[in-house]
């Protein structure tokens, strides 16, 4: 199959350089707060709830207050018991708020996440087949599971932390500075300081941050390649399995490297601050003494206690506050990473007015209108011209490159052309809608792939609706029906990964019975028996000629002998069509078809295969 060799798809390679500018960042945070918008709601809720609970933390060192400067010098035990019932239903309440929060800001998380989560992969769905045959499988997996997984806990509860966080600091210190300017303005000539050092601390981290997502979507990719199927049997045969153990043990380690960095990046710093905030309230009855002794002013006992207890409801969220800084920082690295994903142009989409059209009514006409089509700066096809009328089957043969894969594949819209036109019964297959394009053609693959589910599931893949009766119809028209009805679990039998359970031969007459079921009018087949040894090829061919009666079907034939009974045979030579004709005549024109043929003859599978077509 044709491969793309081209960037247009990659993620850009400047990406670290644009999150970097101040403007791209200020427009990822709007994005972000853009993420909570229909939440609004439940957001309000939430801050309704902080608020309530911001007003009720600053009540009750008001109460200690009076507790110790008031009710007990006085013994007055009714108000002792009231300032004391009052600290208790406060706390009481505190709670039960506590838990309506998080209830909401974790639900408004998770709704944020899946949101994300699924718009990455609706627009992964909405890529080109040229985005992942450049891209590694490995790192597409890891921009959904590592990167969105990674932003969780921000988007879970940062975003309502920092308002909860933010409402009480203000609470307090508006508190402080009521109980005692002097105490407030000791204790906060820190904090401007603190958070210049954790601006510089989020800044470290988000670079590591960056580093360390490299890092594992390769570990995503090597144990997503390397312990497939297909990558053990690789690996185990050609004996590099321990290269790729010592791979993985490098990338794990590397992984573990930026690990610590990034626990350790400005730990100096924020232990730093945590123990000035822990010293504090020491410091603050240190004053509060000195100015009792060298009388600066009179502060009672309970102004001091009362101070130190809301230091305790300050320092906490500042250093909530702090480390939020630090962690939205670093987060950013990620969220960049996401919308880098989200930013990928879609080049090929359905137009706002695309066209539906009635399976039942198509003729299945295609024709080719001078399609020119490239990956990079070589062209692939160049100036196709062809028309493949309803009902017939058309051969498309070639070296290997010559662009018979991309020219089946253009009809599907897989690829799309960068000149002329491609048209299903004189509608231009770029104004039709994904739906009816997928109805009306069906493409059989030379790589068949099975999900790892039941044989029934695999089939109904293609249509969910079928009864069980339609899937064993299609099974039986594909010469498969009598291998999986003699399977312990007939239909219920779970394939494996990949369908390692079944033979080539077997998954390719599967993959027909799927297309079958599906019954769509024009048919892509391509060289869907080039992998099979000609015993299998002979049963897959037979599912595939049931397949095409009736059908408009174009053929992109690998063995030769496949395609001689066709309609018509289009050979292509560098993405030109260079000769044209049914198979006898192009034998007899002695040109570039002879020459496939010959020398197709003469391989040792086509030896028996084509006795026949060499001796005429």
């Amino acid at each position: 199959m044709a491969r793309a060799h081209g960037g247009m798809f990659d993620v850009p390679r400047d990406a670290p350089e644009r999150a970097a500018d101040p403007d791209v960042r200020k427009q990822n945070l709007r994005r972000v707060a853009q993420l909570f918008r229909p939440h609004r709601r439940r957001l309000s809720a939430v801050l309704f709830l902080i608020l309530i609970s911001s007003a009720l933390g600053i009540i009750s060192p008001f109460l200690l207050k009076s507790l110790l400067d008031t009710a007990i010098p006085q013994k007055d035990a009714t108000l002792v018991s009231l300032l004391a019932g009052g600290m208790i239903a406060i706390s009481v309440l505190l709670s039960i708020l506590g838990v309506g929060q998080t209830l909401l800001s974790t639900q408004v998380g998770q709704r944020v996440m899946h949101g994300l989560r699924t718009d990455v992969y609706r627009h992964l769905q909405r890529m080109s087949l040229a985005f992942f045959t450049r891209t590694r499988s490995g790192e597409v997996q890891s921009r959904i599971s590592n990167d969105i997984g990674g932003v969780q806990e921000v988007v879970t509860s940062t975003a309502t932390s920092v308002v909860a966080n933010g409402t009480t600091v203000l609470a307090v210190i508006i508190a402080l500075f009521l109980l005692d300017w002097r105490l407030a303005a000791f204790s906060l000539g820190l904090l401007p300081l603190f958070v210049v050092l954790t601006r510089r601390v989020g800044k470290q981290r988000k670079g590591i941050a960056t580093r360390r997502q490299k890092t594992m979507a390769d570990m995503s990719t090597l144990v997503q390649e390397s312990l497939s199927i297909s990558g053990i049997l690789l690996g185990k045969t050609m004996g590099r399995s321990p290269e790729l153990a010592n791979r993985f043990h490098h990338e794990s380690g590397h992984l573990a490297e930026l690990e610590v960095r990034q626990s350790m990046a400005g730990r100096w710093v924020m232990s730093s601050i945590q123990m000035t905030f822990a010293i504090m309230p020491a410091a603050v009855y240190w004053f509060g003494g000195l100015a009792q002794t060298y009388g600066w002013g009179a502060i009672t006992i309970g102004t001091l206690v009362s101070f130190t207890t809301l230091q305790t409801r300050l320092f906490f969220p500042i250093g909530q506050l702090l480390n939020v800084n630090v962690e939205v920082q670093t987060s950013m690295a990620l969220f960049d990473r996401v919308f880098e994903y989200l930013d990928l142009p879609v080049d090929i989409d359905e137009r706002p007015d695309a066209r539906t059209i009635d399976r039942s009514q198509l003729r299945g006409e295609v024709v080719f209108d001078d399609v020119w089509f490239r990956y990079g700066e070589e062209w692939t096809l160049q100036g196709v011209s062809l028309v493949v009328p309803a009902g017939t089957r058309t051969a498309i043969v070639g070296e290997t490159g010559s662009g018979k894969t991309t020219l089946g594949y253009l009809v599907a819209r897989l690829y799309e052309a960068e000149r002329g036109r491609v048209t299903i019964d004189g509608i231009d297959v770029r104004d039709l809608s994904f739906a009816s394009l997928a109805d009306a053609v069906g493409v059989v693959s030379q790589e068949t792939y099975l999900f790892h589910a039941s044989v029934r599931e695999n089939l109904r893949f293609a249509k969910p609706e079928a009864t069980d009766a339609e899937v064993e119809a299609a099974a039986v028209a594909a010469r498969i029906h009598h291998v999986i009805a003699a399977l312990p679990e007939g239909y219920d039998t779970v394939v494996g990964e990949r369908g390692y359970r079944f033979s080539g031969g077997e998954k390719q007459r599967i993959a027909i019975a799927r297309t079958i079921l599906r019954n769509p009018p024009i048919l892509v087949l391509d060289e869907a028996t080039s992998s099979l040894d000609t015993e299998t090829e002979r049963f897959v061919q037979e599912a595939l000629d049931r397949l095409s009666e009736g059908r408009t079907t174009i053929a992109i034939a690998h063995r030769l002998s496949t395609v001689r009974d066709a309609d018509e045979i289009v050979v292509l030579d560098q993405g030109t069509v260079v000769e044209r004709g049914r198979h006898d005549a192009l034998l007899e024109l002695g040109g570039r078809y002879a020459t496939l043929v010959t020398r197709d003859s003469t391989t040792p599978d086509g030896l028996a295969a084509d006795s026949a077509i060499a001796s005429v």
